[in-house]
C-alpha cells in the first residue's frame, strides 16, 4: 500500500503529459519557454488574483517575498512551529527573527488571538521591529485571515500566505492563494497540485511586487539579462515541469472533490475512535494531508506498520525545538499546544484515488487497535 498513489493519476493523462513534454523537446526553450507564461496565466485566473509568478520550489515562492520587502536583521516575522522548516528557514537566512505563535488546537493553523499578544509583547520589548506575518495553511486549510489580515493592517504588516499546502481549497468563497499580500504555494510531488520534480508559484494582487520578484527569479534582472538592479537568485520554474502541471492542473478540481470524499469516509469511519481533523464550516480544504491524533499514537502506528499501512508523522519536533533555530532561545513549554500536537498526531494514506476497500482496511485497523 501506498501512502500517496502518484501513478493512478498520471495514467489518466499520460498522453497529454507526453504531449506537452515533447512540444517542450520540440521548441527547446529549456529555460523561461512559453509554457511558463501559460500556467502562470491560468494559475492566476484559477486564484482570482493579478500576477502568478513561478519559481523554482515552494521554498524560492517564501523566500523571494520576503527578498522584495527587504526584511533583513532586526526585524520580526510572526509565523507557526507547526509546520515545515522552509516557513521559518528563509527568515532566518535572511537574517531576520522568525516569531513563533502557537496554533489553535482543532485546526493546527495560527492562532490570531495569540499573533496580536505575541505582536504586542514585541513591541514592547523594541528590540525587533515587526514587519511581517507567515500565516501557514496547514495540512490543506486556510488560515482565519479575516483576523489576521485585521491585525496585520492595525500593526503595518504584510501577510505572506503559505500556502504551500492549500492550493486548490477555499475561504469564504476565495481561493487559497489569493488570500494576503502575497501568497506562496509548492508544486512538490506529493501536494494536492504537484510537478515531477521541484517547482512554485507565488501569487499577488499588487504590481510592484510583482515586477520586484520577476526581477529576483533572474539574479536581480534589470531591462536586460546583464543589468542587475539588485541581489536576486535563480529561481525560474523549468520549462518542463510547467508542461506537466499544465496536464496535471486539468484534473485539480475533480481531484480536490474526489479528496472531500475519502476525507469524509475517514471522518465517518474514525470519530468515535480518534480526533478527527475540523475543517471551519467556511473552509474547503485541499487535504494535503489526513491527519488524526491519539495520546496512543505508537500503538496505533505500529498497529497499521503490521498491516502494510503506511503513515507519517508531520511533525514530530515543532520549529522552536529544533537546533536550527537554537539561537532564539525558545525552550520546551513555550508553545504547548504545538508541542501536544507533535505528541499525538499522525497522518493517513490520502489521496484523490484511495480505493474504497483500502480506506475501509485503514479505519477497521485504526478503530481495533485505538
Amino acid at each position: 500500500m501506498q501512502f500517496i498513489d502518484l501513478q493512478a493519476q498520471q495514467k489518466r493523462i499520460r498522453n497529454k503529459i507526453n504531449e506537452n513534454i515533447k512540444r517542450v523537446l520540440d521548441h527547446g526553450q529549456y529555460i523561461m519557454g512559453p509554457e511558463i507564461k501559460e500556467l502562470e496565466e491560468k494559475l492566476a485566473d484559477y486564484v482570482n488574483v493579478n500576477y502568478a509568478i513561478g519559481v523554482a520550489s515552494g521554498t524560492d515562492a517564501l523566500l523571494m517575498p520576503l527578498m522584495t520587502y527587504q526584511i533583513g536583521q532586526n526585524d520580526a516575522i510572526f509565523t507557526s512551529p507547526f509546520t515545515f522548516i522552509a516557513t521559518a528557514e528563509v527568515i532566518q537566512l535572511l537574517g531576520a527573527t522568525p516569531v513563533f505563535v502557537d496554533i489553535d488546537p482543532a485546526t493546527y493553523n495560527m492562532d490570531s488571538d495569540k499573533l496580536e499578544e505575541s505582536i504586542s509583547s514585541i513591541k514592547r520589548t523594541g528590540k525587533l521591529k515587526p514587519r511581517g506575518i507567515i500565516p501557514v495553511d496547514i495540512f490543506g486549510q486556510a488560515a482565519d485571515y479575516d483576523e489576521i489580515n485585521a491585525i496585520a493592517n492595525r500593526h503595518d504588516l504584510f501577510v505572506l500566505e503559505d500556502a504551500a499546502q492549500g492550493f486548490g481549497g477555499s475561504y469564504k468563497g476565495r481561493r487559497i492563494g489569493s488570500l494576503g499580500n502575497v501568497a506562496a504555494t509548492s508544486f512538490f510531488p506529493a501536494k494536492p497540485l504537484g510537478a515531477y520534480g521541484d517547482g512554485g508559484m507565488i501569487f499577488t494582487h499588487e504590481k510592484q511586487i510583482a515586477e520586484d520578484l520577476v526581477s529576483v527569479r533572474i539574479h536581480g534582472k534589470g531591462a536586460t539579462k546583464y543589468e542587475n538592479v539588485r541581489v536576486g537568485i535563480n529561481g525560474r520554474l523549468d520549462t518542463i515541469q510547467a508542461a506537466i502541471l499544465l496536464a496535471k492542473f486539468s484534473l485539480l478540481d475533480e481531484e480536490v472533490q474526489m479528496r472531500q470524499e475519502v476525507a469524509q469516509r475517514y471522518d465517518h469511519g474514525l470519530k468515535e475512535s480518534v480526533q478527527i481533523p475540523l475543517v471551519k464550516e467556511f473552509n474547503i480544504s485541499a487535504w494535503a494531508q489526513y491527519s488524526i491524533r491519539h495520546p496512543q499514537r505508537e500503538r496505533i502506528v505500529q498497529a497499521l506498520k503490521s498491516k502494510g499501512i503506511p503513515t507519517a508523522i508531520y511533525y514530530p519536533i515543532p520549529l522552536h525545538l529544533q537546533k536550527a533555530f537554537i539561537n532564539l532561545g525558545y525552550q520546551s513549554g513555550d508553545f504547548p499546544i504545538s508541542e501536544k500536537t507533535s505528541g499525538e498526531i499522525f497522518s493517513l494514506p490520502m489521496y484523490p484515488y484511495l480505493k474504497h476497500d483500502i480506506q475501509q482496511k485503514i479505519i477497521d485497523c485504526i478503530k481495533y487497535s485505538a
